[in-house]
């Protein structure tokens, strides 16, 4: 497997491949983007960068420096953490860190799916924390339930 310090810095109008981890922390920075109904235009106004450059970060085309990664930490209201999450296991190029083994990662088509992004975006607009707190329980325990209902109908 490929180190990844050998992927070399590309060259303005460079062809070169964008570094795995690059790409995965920009579909992140997108991701959240999304689900907060923002526009690339204005995520790159609060950060001081044009929509151009939030493309390039979102694609992996530009590697996100520490200080920038913080900016976005700051406007998308998300944990440094959030932007290394559900990493598939390969994008590290075998390099073995300290971390446990890597939990399952939810499918991320399921999280770019219209449906998905609407259902969030409700979610958040629920004020009170006591609904919103019973309305996940429930989503939860439907999903439980589906799981067990679809056991029932393939076995009748």
């Amino acid at each position: 497997m490929e180190n990844p310090a050998t992927y070399k810095t590309r060259k303005p109008g460079g062809k070169g491949k964008p570094n795995p981890i690059d790409a995965h922390v920009g579909s992140r920075v997108r991701l959240r983007r999304t689900l907060l109904g923002m526009s690339q235009g204005k995520l790159g106004q609060a950060v001081g960068l044009t929509f151009q450059q939030i493309q390039k970060y979102e694609r992996g085309a530009n590697r996100i420096g520490a200080s920038r990664l913080f900016q976005f930490t700051q406007v998308l209201d998300v944990p440094v953490s959030f932007f290394y999450d559900d990493m598939p296991s390969d994008a590290g190029n075998g390099i073995l860190g300290l971390a446990e083994d890597p939990a399952a990662a939810f499918e991320q088509g399921n999280l770019s799916r219209r449906e998905t992004l609407e259902l969030v975006r409700a979610y958040y607009k629920i004020a009170d924390p006591s609904v919103r707190r019973r309305m996940f329980d429930l989503t939860k325990a439907l999903g439980r339930s589906g799981g067990e209902a679809n056991e029932k109908d393939a076995s009748d």
